[in-house]
């Protein structure tokens, strides 16, 4: 068994639950990664030797070796030759410049051609769409078997019939589950299965707000609340939301005492496009402007199982007066190609139930029922350990490539989740143009145009590690640097 070191560090979760699905090289690694985090070993200082590693962890000598390897595949240390491991030196950047906006007021917004241009390339996440993407991983595999397994056997009843308007409840039950392991109580009579996080954020927006309401969203935010606000004649106040703490809440006060607003939309956890993650008091603070204002506050939960080191409290977990409805899929964490999500309606759950059925009448039972045992099995669970350590890994890959190769005036975010950086480059660059000409090589960008209703981000882009570094989405970073860097 796992010693727990010279530290006293076992293998343990954040969440403070044993994580058996770990390796013991992975415990051995996340163990010295703390140690560096708190500061043990700094930059250039030698990691311990191997012998001694093993000693102190009660662990073969492979099993650390395999732990370093795991760590230099991370960037965090290197080896030297005769001497063993030093810590690396920390990244160097600088964070892009928080966004300062003169005029807030009420607007309506319309959706850029240039939004359905990326969408219809399905390249929203991939500079290099061409490029070949990684083996599926067996716990997918697994994934695809329990959903076959439940087509396969299904009753002739469900073949004829719809399923129920809320879902499955067994889907409901392992949902509210899973949230259960944050201590944020639900019960599955509170959760609605929907399409997907889009089809969730729809149906709030449809339960608390009429045409020409206005409607708090981020900027920079996700331009699928833009085409949502657009669809519904709903008027955009976009607040300033910081590349590290989100939603900028002191202007999100001062705008509140001028205009009426039916609705906040937020994604407080690994927020696209900048990855950034509101603090614990600024979501209190958001709760006690909704309590005081009236307005339903609607959470984008979609990137808070990606966290590298922790999973974030959703906002829902401070609400006591039934003001959030929050909203999430399995489209980021499991498969785009699920398109299942869920929404937890809050005291506007009835009227959400109703429009559920009226806008998807009823989901696809097979793929509910197996992701239910999928989730049910612990397989989940284990997939999101595997997941956010490649994601992490991929993140050190980029931004690494970023420092070698696009210079010093380049600015970018270096968040602890989610699937995205944002980008800042020099006041003469628009990222519209660049995405132009990068289209040319079969690049694809998406520029900060397309996160804004207004033209306050042209310099700005988003860059996804969503997908490893190949050699060809390598050569595209050093192919847009040219442009960067004339």
């Amino acid at each position: 068994m796992l010693g727990t070191g010279t530290d006293g560090v076992s293998c343990m979760g954040t969440d403070g639950e044993s994580h058996s699905s770990k390796n013991k090289y992975e415990c051995v690694a996340d163990a010295l990664e703390r140690a560096i985090e708190k500061g043990k070993y700094r930059a250039g200082d030698k990691i311990p030797s191997i012998r001694m590693l093993a000693r102190d962890f009660s662990v073969a000598k492979n099993t650390v070796i395999s732990a370093l390897q795991h760590l230099e595949s991370k960037s965090l240390i290197e080896a030297k030759a005769k001497s063993g491991f030093t810590v690396r030196q920390v990244l160097n950047f600088t964070p892009p410049s928080s966004p300062v906006f003169k005029d807030i007021r009420p607007s309506l917004v319309s959706i850029p051609d240039l939004l359905q241009e990326v969408i219809a390339k399905g390249a929203a996440f991939d500079i290099k769409p061409s490029e070949p993407v990684p083996a599926e991983h067996n716990l997918i595999v697994k994934l695809h078997r329990h959903i076959n397994k439940a087509m396969r056997t299904q009753s002739v009843r469900k073949t004829l019939y719809y399923d129920e308007p809320m879902g499955f409840g067994l889907l409901r039950e392992q949902i509210a589950h899973h949230y259960g392991r944050l201590n944020l109580p639900l019960h599955a009579s509170e959760l609605c299965i929907t399409g997907g996080c889009q089809h969730a954020l729809l149906l709030s927006l449809m339960a608390t707000c009429e045409p020409g309401d206005n409607v708090i969203i981020e900027s920079p935010g996700y331009y699928g609340i833009i085409q949502l606000l657009d669809e519904l004649g709903l008027h955009a106040i976009e607040i300033p939301c910081h590349s590290v703490s989100g939603l900028d809440v002191d202007v999100l006060s001062q705008v509140l005492t001028r205009y009426d607003v039916k609705a906040c939309v937020v994604t407080p956890a690994f927020s696209t496009p900048t990855g950034s993650c509101m603090p614990d008091d600024a979501k209190v603070r958001v709760l006690e402007l909704a309590e005081k204002y009236d307005f339903a506050v609607i959470e984008d939960d979609i990137y808070g199982d990606l966290g590298f080191k922790f999973r974030p409290k959703p906002i829902k977990y401070f609400d006591r007066t039934e003001r959030v409805i929050l909203c999430s899929s399995f489209s980021k964490s499991l498969s785009r190609d699920l398109r299942t999500g869920w929404i937890v309606g809050s005291r506007w759950q009835k009227k959400i139930r109703r429009l559920n059925l009226v806008t998807h009448l009823a989901g696809n039972q097979a793929i509910q029922t197996g992701l239910a045992t999928f989730l049910a099995s612990g397989d989940f669970i284990r997939y999101l350990n595997y997941r956010t350590t490649q994601l992490e890994l991929c993140r050190n890959s980029l931004l690494n490539l970023l420092v070698n190769h696009w210079g010093n005036s380049v600015r970018f975010t270096n968040p602890s989740g989610g699937l995205s950086t944002w980008v800042e480059l020099t006041e003469d660059i628009d990222t519209l143009d660049i995405y132009y000409r990068a289209i040319e090589h079969q690049i694809i960008l998406t520029p900060g145009a397309l996160f804004t209703s207004h033209n306050d981000f042209s310099r700005f882009l988003r860059l996804s590690y969503c997908h490893p570094i190949t050699d060809g989405r390598e050569a595209a970073i050093v192919r847009i640097s040219d442009v960067v860097n004339p």
